[in-house]
């Protein structure tokens, strides 16, 4: 079975090669030079176009940024859409507006091709080690031919409704709980460290009285201990955020979410808001006062 496989980025790149490890042939495409070269020499094909990663696939997976990398690689000139035949199978693993979502499923519904939200939790890491949990909705016949596709990727799959914008809603509202847990545990840090706890002794103890849970000790170390290569940027989290705000509307309110907006605008402003700081450092580090 081949696939078409747009989007190489840290997270893309990761899940391409374990759709070539499960014996998929992949055909790739990356806007950025070089990206593809990793896969090729697993035995990728190089598209020179998203329209050529299309051509002889029985299904395509998008990794795409964000909705203006859609809007160009879609709905540009040789995009996707119109290189894609009735009948075919688009899965869209990134994290998406709903708007878009829904723009998108009207699309693929008036060309007779079966379209299914999978957007992907997880950092690069548990890409690497087919671990992501995967967040999906469509139609039924979409989602038992995207299925296959979905399982070398993950650890577990959940359906979460028919709407393909439903799955892309849950993907926003889980961020926006990351960012709530970082935000909070950033505060949580630098008090504990202000009275003479050591960081690290404050989240083993709360979080075993009463959390337990491994995603608060894992985002806790990685918070103080970052990494060379950061899972999410602040310009991720600021735009993840963006669009979470955006589908709530503005009959929803969102204290929490616009005081992490306020702070991601203030990382912008002091010129942060292109960089690779991890979003987690960045929170930790403004809540001290001697900065």
């Amino acid at each position: 079975m081949r696939i078409g496989f747009l989007g190489l980025g840290n997270m893309g790149t990761p899940m391409a090669l374990r759709l070539l490890a499960a014996g998929y042939e992949l055909s790739v495409w990356n806007r950025t030079e070089g990206r593809t070269d990793r896969l090729a020499r697993e035995g990728a094909i190089v598209a020179g176009t998203p329209a050529e990663a299309e051509l002889g696939a029985d299904a395509v997976i998008t990794m795409l940024f964000d909705d203006a990398a859609h809007e160009d690689v879609l709905f540009g000139a040789n995009g996707l859409l119109d290189a894609l035949e009735p009948g075919a199978l688009h899965v869209s693993c990134s994290t998406i507006g709903v708007a878009l979502s829904e723009r998108l499923t009207r699309e693929h519904a008036r060309r007779g091709i079966d379209f299914v939200a999978a957007p992907v939790f997880g950092r690069p890491n548990v890409a690497e080690e087919g671990r992501l949990w995967i967040v999906v909705a469509g139609a039924d016949n979409a989602i038992a031919r995207a299925r296959p596709l979905l399982e070398p990727l993950s650890r577990g799959i959940s359906i979460v409704g028919k709407e393909p914008r439903q799955a892309h809603a849950v993907k926003l509202g889980g961020n926006f709980l990351i960012g709530a847990m970082i935000q909070s545990l950033s505060e949580s840090f630098v008090y504990a460290s202000a009275l003479g706890i050591e960081p690290e002794t404050f989240l083993d103890t709360v979080n075993s009285a009463l959390f337990q849970s491994p995603f608060y000790a894992a985002y806790g170390k990685v918070m103080l201990h970052p990494p060379e290569q950061p899972g999410a940027t602040i310009e991720l989290g600021a735009k993840d955020l963006r669009m979470f705000r955006e589908a709530a509307g503005s009959h929803i309110r969102l204290g929490l979410a616009d005081l992490l907006a306020e702070i991601f605008a203030e990382a912008k402003r002091e010129g942060l808001g292109n960089s690779d700081w991890p979003a987690s450092h960045y929170l930790m580090v403004r809540q001290r006062t001697d900065r």
